[in-house]
């Protein structure tokens, strides 16, 4: 090291509080001094608050391990000292900086006794202030966030949160979340809580942190519509979970509990197992509901509680398509909570797209290939759910209508396809953070209106058209070798097919097989390389998507015209149920599935305590369609 550089490092205290604006070294500040701010960066580089570089820190730790020039000593009442250097214990924390430079303190102060905090804290404390790295543990993480708040060491309390935030878990989220809510820090007694909102399935399994809670907070956490549960018997089973810990004090309060229960969505078994001893919640419930189905032509109804849906963390989007004889922008989000369509306003403004298809990663959606009735496009649009914003990204190599895309380890695949000329065999894949396509080994057969998914690290074709018959074949590629290996055949031929990898399976869904439109569906298992069939779809279509753990089908074309129909299958029992209808016909759409918006409940239904009503109202409906139809044969 150069004896210049060396130097220029070794600051003394007097020099370091001069530059600081301290008259002769002293624990004054002048008025430019003063005007620090109160946040403190908590590493180098990522604000303007830090008054000593990195370099003259080293330096002093040097010089503070020699017991050199320092102007300081703390002590804590468990028989710690620290001799320091004051301006470098001001530089890192509020607390510090009022005790050595206020203004209002004549007197210097160079031994200081800090309470309520443990040589051991101390020291971490002490080493953070100089090298801004704290030595932080599953041990000592609440001990250092206590101290580092009372000394407003604000850099260290970020770290503290920051580990806590990497170590949470099922079971200690709400004792994380606790902590945050002590300290004052509200971002982490934020997250904390959004963890326990999206976990809360393991949660209530796992965690013995819930069970200690009191009632009042556990009847705001089962009351919570951001709770995550795809079925409200989780939240059943959580109240008995909670109350059979501690039975003889807890049961008074089944009551107050199950009224935060949706006990209108919970299977008619769930609620026979409590109707015994709860048999007016019970009688409620399902007075309502026959209220509901038989007084249509009443004032309008409320949505009690208990009927109110949670607010979904996962949301449907679908995406242009073919409507009203062309290409369409519109969108629509689906509400899988309150079975509801919602419009999307923010459609592209670059124009209409039909025989895409979209995939999502994190917050935004991208829209890959298609048609607008004149072009075939190579182009890839970007739509950012969160902010509501679309740009271009980087176009394919290749024109691709009819295209296959799937997404593996947040690498985009795109396969097959038309470009007006030619069926495509030709793949490529997309990097977003490098914003380039880059091409991949072709498959072994051309297919356009093919569909594709990744499954267990590797990507899916299934199906799809040759420019000569419609294939029965499917084919896997496999990154890490970057080669496409042929699987068993589908039981059926199917081009415009459905694809999507579920749990153990791949899910082939519809298609055309060259005469007619299907609804038959098949799965496939990849460790038996062999397909099974499954129960018909009630409709022909070929767009599909998974939410909530349901396979829906949606809109398309039957055979004769497009549909706005939807419907859903559970995989758990091996059955098809019909869904609320989309706004709009449309075929050629494209569908995908976020998660975690933070701004989901833009793209959800708003109304949700006038769900009731709008069933009442559309009942009402079809009675008077009914009467009508009675009316008119009667007449005939």
């Amino acid at each position: 090291m150069r004896m210049r550089e060396l130097c220029s490092w070794q600051v003394s205290s007097v020099d370091a509080w001069q530059l600081l604006g301290c008259e002769d070294g002293g624990p004054g500040l002048s008025a430019a001094a003063a005007s620090w701010p109160v946040n403190m960066a908590s590493s180098f580089g990522d604000g303007p608050d830090e008054m000593l570089s990195q370099q003259t820190l080293e330096a002093l730790w040097d010089m503070r391990g020699a017991g050199k020039l320092c102007d300081g000593l703390l002590k804590t009442a468990d028989g710690g000292q620290f001799p320091v250097h004051r301006v470098v214990m001001a530089n890192c924390s509020d607390y510090f900086r009022a005790l050595f430079g206020s203004t209002f303190n004549k007197v210097r102060r160079k031994e200081v006794l800090v309470p309520g905090v443990s040589k051991e804290t101390m020291a971490v404390i002490v080493e953070f202030a100089y090298k801004r790295v704290t030595w932080v543990g599953y041990e000592n993480v609440e001990q250092l966030l206590e101290a580092a708040d009372y000394l407003c060491v604000m850099g260290m309390v970020k770290d503290c949160c920051d580990f806590l935030l990497s170590i949470m878990v099922p079971e200690n989220c709400i004792s994380i979340h606790n902590i945050g809510k002590l300290y004052n820090c509200f971002d982490l007694s934020s997250k904390a809580y959004n963890y326990l909102m999206l976990h809360f399935i393991e949660v209530s399994k796992r965690s013995e942190e819930l069970l200690s809670l009191d009632i009042d907070e556990v009847e705001a956490i089962f009351s919570d519509e951001n709770l995550n549960v795809v079925k409200e018997e989780t939240v059943w089973k959580a109240v008995v979970r909670w109350i059979e810990h501690d039975l003889d004090n807890r049961q008074q309060h089944m009551a107050r509990l199950l009224r935060c229960v949706r006990t209108g969505y919970i299977v008619s078994a769930t609620c026979l197992s409590f109707s015994r001893t709860h048999r007016q919640l019970v009688i409620d419930t399902l007075r309502f509901l026959y209220d509901l189905d038989v007084v249509v032509h009443n004032n309008e109804v409320p949505t009690p509680m208990f009927a109110r849906p949670r607010i979904p963390h996962e949301v449907m989007f679908v995406i242009g398509g073919w409507m009203h004889g062309g290409p369409t922008t519109y969108t629509e989000s689906y509400d899988t909570k309150a079975d509801r369509w919602i419009k999307v306003d923010e459609v592209d403004p670059d124009g209409p797209r039909a025989y895409h298809k979209c995939v999502a990663i994190g917050e935004e959606i991208y829209v890959i290939g298609g048609f607008n009735g004149e072009e075939y496009f190579s182009s890839v649009r970007c739509f950012n759910a969160n902010t509501k914003t679309w740009r271009t990204i980087t176009p394919m190599h290749m024109k691709r209508c009819y295209v296959s895309v799937a997404v593996l380890d947040e690498i985009i695949y795109a396969m097959g396809g038309y470009d007006g000329r030619h069926r495509q065999n030709t793949a490529e894949k997309f990097d977003r953070r490098t914003n380039q396509w880059t091409m991949i080994s072709p498959m072994n057969m051309q297919r356009s209106d093919a569909c594709a998914t990744a499954h267990d690290s590797y990507v899916y074709v299934t199906g799809g058209f040759s420019g000569n018959e419609c294939l029965s074949s499917a084919e896997r590629y496999d990154p890490a070798t970057d080669q496409w290996t042929m699987i068993a055949c589908m039981r059926f031929r199917r081009s415009g097919v459905g694809c999507i990898g579920f749990r153990n399976y791949i899910y082939v869904i519809g298609g055309f097989n060259g005469t007619s439109r299907l609804v038959s569906a098949e799965k496939y298992n990849p460790e038996t390389n062999m397909w099974s069939g499954l129960p018909n779809m009630y409709t022909p279509r070929s767009n599909f998507a998974i939410i909530d753990n349901l396979v829906f089908a949606i809109g398309g074309f039957n055979g004769e015209s497009t549909t706005n129909l939807a419907e859903c299958y559970d995989p758990a029992n091996d059955q098809w149920y019909e869904a609320t209808d989309m706004n709009e016909s449309r075929s050629a759409l494209a569908a995908c599935v976020i998660s975690g918006l933070p701004n989901i409940r833009e793209y959800v239904h708003q109304r949700r305590d006038n769900l009731m009503e709008e069933k009442r109202l559309k009942m009402l409906d079809i009675l008077k369609h009914r009467a009508r139809h009675v009316h008119r044969d009667k007449n005939a």
